[in-house]
């Protein structure tokens, strides 16, 4: 091979080895194939039910992976230490907390379970990928989901609840 084509090559090689290194960027995978985690803080208000019992507040740092189908959601407490970790397949739904497993027949019976609440994790991975799936009950406002804040709000059931994202 001759000098110019080889000074030619050089270059154009490198650069295809330098891009086979590039990271995608953080949280830009279509909602079914999502791989790296969403990671902030969430909390949750569920409104007093009945009227004269006081409302609940949950808030937590997260950690979320995978889909609606198979996923796993980390919570953290302000230190950073895991609180609770939720994993969830087609076929399982396990909470592992202060040293205990827990199993359960669905994925919206753990995530009640971990959060006081019923939220649709579904709609909730739409919501991170900006997509504002429509869930009977919920209403979400994305219009500050470029700078990482999502709020869902639910109106039905009762009591209603509110969800903040903040993302990292």
């Amino acid at each position: 091979m001759s000098l110019p084509r080889v000074a030619f090559l050089a270059p154009l090689l490198a650069a295809l080895l330098i891009s086979g290194c590039a990271v995608a960027p953080k949280n830009t995978n279509p909602i079914g194939d999502q791989v790296l985690p969403w990671r902030g803080r969430l909390a949750l208000r569920i409104a007093a039910d009945p009227p004269n019992s006081q409302a609940q507040s949950f808030a937590a740092g997260f950690e979320l992976s995978g889909n609606a189908q198979a996923g796993e959601l980390t919570l953290l407490t302000p230190l950073g230490t895991t609180a609770a970790a939720l994993s969830w397949s087609t076929h399982t739904a396990v909470l592992r907390s202060n040293g205990e497993v827990r199993y359960f027949e669905s994925l919206e019976a753990l995530v009640k379970q971990a959060l006081g609440s019923d939220i649709p994790v579904t709609a909730l991975f739409a919501w991170l990928a900006g997509d504002n799936m429509e869930v009977a009950g919920w209403s979400a406002d994305l219009s500050l989901h470029a700078s990482g804040r999502i709020v869902a709000r639910r109106m039905t059931p009762a009591p209603p609840a509110e969800l903040l994202l903040l993302l990292d």
